[in-house]
């Protein structure tokens, strides 16, 4: 990090009165997309997914809880995985601190993967998670909603993934999506983001956008990987896997 420019305070005012301008301009264009992703039309979901869950076999409606709106995390669980993705669960940390608001605002919340159940609640005790976490193995869930990819299509060494073809070597990718239910219980899916795009609910990336460091994010992989552990790993001397 450059040193920059050391000025008197009323230097320094006017430099950051000029920002302001840029950043509530940045904040009417954020509620201005937020309003877009609001208005997307939705699709109607027909195909009877079943999870496998603590509590014994749940549909997605079930996942709903009697609310009407659900949000789904992604999380990259493969099967033969021991514990689960390091990004997701950074986000994960952060999601558990929101779902008593969440639950109190007509909205429930619940990590998908396609990892065996008793794998999900072992790493999940581990983490000292509460979250709904449900088994999609032998589903075609992760698939239908573009997080998961067949053996083939990984080896041929092109995906459909964000919206668009990418190339990857995994079978499993993150991402959010979210569902309504009608009051004559019917299901619709209104949105979903991968990538980058699930980086709002990674409040600690708000916090250091902040600061003059940043995310200070500088090499090998130049992502969260570089420094991001699962949170009671921050001790142990191991680097964080890339590819995990």
């Amino acid at each position: 990090m450059s040193t920059p420019d050391i000025v008197s305070r009323a230097e320094w005012l006017a430099a950051r009165e000029a920002l302001l301008e840029k950043e509530k301009h940045l904040t009417r264009m954020r509620d201005q997309l937020n309003a877009e992703r609001r208005a997307l039309p939705w699709v109607r979901v027909e195909k009877p997914y079943v999870f496998d869950s603590a509590g014994g076999s749940k549909t997605l409606a079930d996942l709903f809880d009697g609310r009407s709106q659900l949000i789904v995390q992604h999380f990259m669980f493969s099967p033969d995985w021991e514990e689960g993705c390091i990004g997701c669960s950074f986000g994960s940390d952060h999601i558990e601190a929101a779902l008593v608001h969440l639950e109190h605002h007509d909205v429930s919340f619940a990590r998908v993967s396609r990892a065996p159940l008793a794998k999900l609640l072992a790493f999940q005790k581990r983490m000292g998670w509460r979250g709904v976490w449900v088994s999609s193995l032998g589903s075609d869930f992760n698939y239908d909603f573009g997080v998961s990819f067949r053996k083939r299509d990984v080896l041929r060494g092109e995906v459909y993934y964000n919206y668009r073809k990418t190339k990857t070597s995994m079978e499993d990718l993150s991402g959010l999506s979210v569902f309504c239910r009608n009051p004559d219980g019917e299901l619709f899916h209104t949105y979903s983001t991968y990538a980058r795009g699930d980086e709002l609910i990674d409040t600690t990336y708000m916090l250091l956008d902040l600061t003059p460091k940043g995310r200070n994010e500088n090499g090998p992989h130049y992502n969260l990987v570089d420094w991001v552990r699962h949170h009671d790993r921050y001790d142990d001397v191991r680097r964080a896997d890339a590819t995990a």
